[in-house]
C-alpha cells in the first residue's frame, strides 16, 4: 500500500471538506489546520503552563485526584445502579461487548437522572474545556466505558475526530475529551493508550462508511482505522504512552489524538466516565459522508445548549 502526505498550507474555502476521509482514496496524512489550544491568554486560565504546553505538544495531560474519594465512591455507586438497571436490556444506549453479554458502554450519561448529569457540568471539567477551547461549550457525547474483568475487549487505534467529522458532521477539531477514572486504571487492565503528538496530523482513512455503521463500530470499529504503515510512522515520532490513573483522576485529550486500548484479561475491572466537550462555534452540521446523521444519544444535534458550570462537591449540588 502506498501512503501519501499532504504539505501544510492554508485552509480552503468553507464549503470544501478540509478533512476528507473514507472517500475511496488511498489513506494519507493531512496537516492539521486548526489550533490545539485556543486560549488567548494562557497565563490567566485554570491550568499550569506546563499542562497547557503538554496538551499542545503531546495532545493530553492527566490531573491526579481531581475528584475526592467520597465523590468517587458516590459516582461508583450510581454507576453500579445504572449498569444493573433492568431497562438496560434492549436499549440502544447500552452497548455490549462483541460476542458477549458483558456491558461495554452506556451512552448519554449526561442526560441521566444521576450524579453523572451533575458531573458533566462540574467546574473542574468545564473550566478546563472552556479555557482550552476559548468558547462556550456543550456536550457532544457522553458515556460510561467499562472493561470487564477477564473478558473486556480491546478497542483499536483511532482518532475520535475522524469519526465525529465523517459520521456526525463536526467541522473542526475544536473539541476535547475528559475521561474520569472511577476505578484504578493500571498498565494491566486495558487502560487508554495514546500516540503522543499524533494530533498534529489527520489520518484520512480508506473505505466508505456503511449505513448505520455505528451499530457495529461501538463494539468493533472497522472503518476509520489507520493502516499499519501510518501507525508505525506516527509512533516513530511520538512513541506510545500508557495512561495509569487512580480513581478520581482525569485525563484530558485532544479530539484528534490517536488512541486505543488493550483487552483486559486481569481480574480487575476498569470503569471510566467520559465526556466530550465541543465548542459552541463548532456545532455539528451535516455528516461529511453520504449516510444519515447518527442518533442523538451518540451526537448531540437537536438539543445543543451552552453548559453552565457548578462548583463544589458533586454530592451537594
Amino acid at each position: 500500500m502506498t501512503l501519501t502526505s499532504v504539505e501544510a498550507g492554508h485552509a480552503p474555502e468553507a464549503d470544501v471538506d478540509i478533512y476528507p476521509s473514507r472517500i475511496g482514496t488511498t489513506p494519507c496524512l493531512l496537516p492539521r489546520l486548526d489550533p490545539v489550544v485556543y486560549a488567548s491568554d494562557r497565563s490567566s486560565g485554570p491550568l499550569p503552563q506546563q499542562l497547557v504546553s503538554q496538551f499542545e505538544t503531546q495532545g493530553f495531560f492527566i490531573m491526579e485526584n481531581l475528584f475526592n474519594q467520597d465523590e468517587v465512591a458516590a459516582l461508583f455507586e450510581e454507576m453500579l445502579a445504572m449498569r444493573e438497571d433492568p431497562k438496560a436490556s434492549g436499549s440502544p444506549h447500552f452497548i455490549g461487548e462483541p460476542g458477549d453479554a458483558s456491558l461495554r458502554s452506556i451512552f448519554a450519561i449526561h442526560k441521566s437522572e444521576s450524579l453523572f448529569a451533575r458531573l458533566a457540568e462540574d467546574e473542574r471539567l468545564v473550566g478546563v474545556a472552556r479555557f482550552l477551547l476559548n468558547d462556550e461549550i456543550y456536550i457532544h457525547q457522553s458515556r460510561m466505558n467499562f472493561k470487564p474483568a477477564l473478558k473486556g475487549k480491546e478497542f483499536y487505534w483511532h482518532s475520535d475526530f475522524e469519526t465525529w467529522h465523517v459520521e456526525d458532521g463536526m467541522p473542526s477539531m475544536r473539541a476535547l475529551s475528559a475521561s474520569i477514572a472511577l476505578t484504578e486504571n493500571s498498565t494491566d487492565n486495558g487502560p487508554l493508550m495514546f500516540i503522543p503528538e499524533s494530533h498534529h496530523q489527520y489520518v484520512s482513512c480508506e473505505g466508505e462508511t456503511p449505513r448505520e455503521h455505528f451499530k457495529q463500530s461501538l463494539q468493533r470499529q472497522e472503518y476509520g482505522i489507520p493502516p499499519d504503515e501510518i501507525l508505525i510512522r506516527l509512533a516513530s515520532t511520538g512513541g506510545v504512552a500508557t495512561v495509569n490513573a487512580s480513581p478520581g483522576s482525569v485525563v484530558f485529550f485532544d479530539s484528534n489524538l490517536m488512541h486505543g486500548s488493550n483487552s483486559n484479561i486481569t481480574p480487575y475491572p476498569r470503569s471510566n466516565a467520559f465526556y466530550v466537550y465541543n465548542a459552541l462555534s463548532n456545532a455539528v452540521v451535516e455528516p461529511f459522508c453520504t449516510q444519515p446523521a447518527r442518533p442523538e444519544f451518540l451526537c448531540t444535534r437537536e438539543s445543543i445548549q451552552p453548559l453552565t458550570s457548578q462548583s463544589g462537591d458533586i454530592r451537594h449540588a
